[in-house]
């Protein structure tokens, strides 16, 4: 059950961050699977997960804006 909601809300993650970036959905997936908030997304243990769809995105767009400077 678990996996299946996170499966699902990183759909929903990539499809904000392709929108926000004007990107198609698959480099979005690229982007969000090879960053640092994936990462903690993807532990449990940070609680990241139990954040809104749009402050996981305000992170990534955020790590992004950081890395590109």
């Amino acid at each position: 059950m678990r996996d299946q909601v996170l499966w699902r809300k990183t759909g929903r993650i990539a499809v904000l961050l392709a929108e926000h970036l004007n990107i198609d959905v698959e480099h979005a997936l690229d982007i969000l699977y090879n960053s640092h908030t994936y990462a903690l997304f993807a532990n449990p243990d940070s609680g990241l997960n139990l954040q809104s769809d749009e402050y996981i995105l305000s992170d990534i767009l955020q790590e992004l804006n950081s890395s590109s400077s």
